[in-house]
């Protein structure tokens, strides 16, 4: 098989949302608008650049009668990908807009427990695929799965000689950082787990981000910012890139939606600067969005235009 681009969950999920007039204890509340779609930060990395224009493939475990459902909806917005299949049921996440408010409930249930055999079949399936030129690996880990796993990618992935993008936090990234990633994409309290600090300033990101930049744990980093956009910072140079104000809908996916704008603009041959202009931009388009939809193209390209002039 070839897929340049690939991406890979070990905790994947079926996300549902729902607007409710109201949320208030002990009482019966009629919803509406019940939508489910695929979930999980790989997942969600491939869906988000299916919806730029562009093609990955999505690696992830499938249990039960909600992994079936999870496969369905991959086919129903044409995501290639490769269902492992596990003996535990997939897990439901549930997202609540409460409309008298304008609050957003997320609840996000624990992943469904890896065996041996299936986190070790996730990665005989990477191995096996050809011409790969960029791996992204997205989201937490379940009970069952090492906590040094993406590492283990990272080998398999330089082995491939391709470059290893990695958006998860805590354990798993310290150990995947030892095999000197191409590009992390922490928020800044992701940032601060890295270095052992509780608590990061805007003033401090790009210090120490270069600080981890000298021990050669990575080559590229993204301190996504929210609202105010990213920070990326290399061995060369390091850059600012603020999107313009929107009016925000909903920050579900918009991290994913980055990275996504970013592997797929890597993907055809944009610089990284570009890339990660993108990626914002991307990021940036799924907050207007209600619910788990991702970003848009024609919202990405719009806000693309105005940060690309700055």
């Amino acid at each position: 098989m070839m897929h340049p681009i690939v991406t890979i969950t070990f905790s994947p999920c079926v996300d549902k949302s729902i607007i409710a007039p109201f949320i208030l204890p002990d009482r019966k509340i009629r919803c509406e608008s019940l939508k489910s779609e695929p979930g999980g930060g790989g997942i969600n990395v491939a869906r988000a650049i299916k919806k730029l224009g562009g093609e990955a493939l999505a690696i992830f475990p499938s249990g039960g009668h909600t992994g079936k459902l999870l496969e369905h909806l991959m086919l129903r917005e044409t995501i290639s990908h490769i269902a492992i299949k596990a003996l535990k049921e997939t897990r439901e996440d549930i997202m609540v807009v409460d409309i008298a408010t304008k609050n957003q409930y997320r609840f996000v249930m624990p992943g469904a427990p890896l065996s041996e055999d299936e986190w070790k079949t996730c990665l005989k399936s990477l191995e096996e695929i050809d011409n790969v030129q960029y791996v992204v690996a997205s989201g937490s880990l379940p009970e069952g799965v090492p906590t040094d796993i993406y590492a283990r990618i990272a080998k398999i992935v330089k082995g491939k000689k391709a470059k290893f993008i990695v958006d998860t936090s805590g354990e798993p990234l310290k150990h995947a950082m030892e095999e000197n990633l191409f590009l992390i994409k922490p928020n800044i309290n992701e940032l601060g787990v890295i270095v052992g600090k509780k608590t990061i300033t805007p003033t401090e990101v790009e210090e120490i981000a270069k600080g981890i930049l000298s021990k050669g744990k990575c080559e590229n980093i993204v301190v996504s910012m929210g609202a105010n956009g990213a920070l990326l910072i290399t061995e060369d140079f390091s850059e600012w890139i603020s999107p313009p104000l929107v009016e925000s809908q909903s920050t579900v996916g918009a991290g994913d939606s980055l990275v996504a704008g970013i592997v797929y603009y890597l993907s055809i041959g944009k610089t990284l600067s570009k890339a990660v202009r993108y990626g914002v931009a991307a990021g940036t388009a799924a907050t207007m969005n209600q619910g788990t939809e991702l970003c848009k193209l024609e919202d990405t390209d719009r806000i693309f235009e105005q940060i690309d002039r700055r």
